[in-house]
């Protein structure tokens, strides 16, 4: 990741593995999928963003607990 954007390496990535980076005080997620595409999401909750900033090494753990809240 460079300071000004970022920077993701799919050919590097492990398939169907979560990766996350916080960029901006923002919460992004990426993972490549069976067939080789990228998916990129953004963590749009406040709540989940501070959480997650603060213990990154939780995040699946973290996501689990606000999607059931939905």
């Amino acid at each position: 990741m460079h300071a000004d954007a970022i920077k993701v390496k799919p050919d590097e990535m492990v398939i169907n593995k979560l990766y996350h980076c916080v960029f901006e005080n923002r919460i992004f997620l990426f993972y490549k999928d069976d067939d080789g595409l990228l998916h990129c999401y953004e963590v749009g909750n406040p709540e989940a963003v501070r959480e997650i900033s603060k213990n990154p090494l939780e995040i699946e753990t973290i996501l689990e607990k606000y999607s059931r809240e939905q």
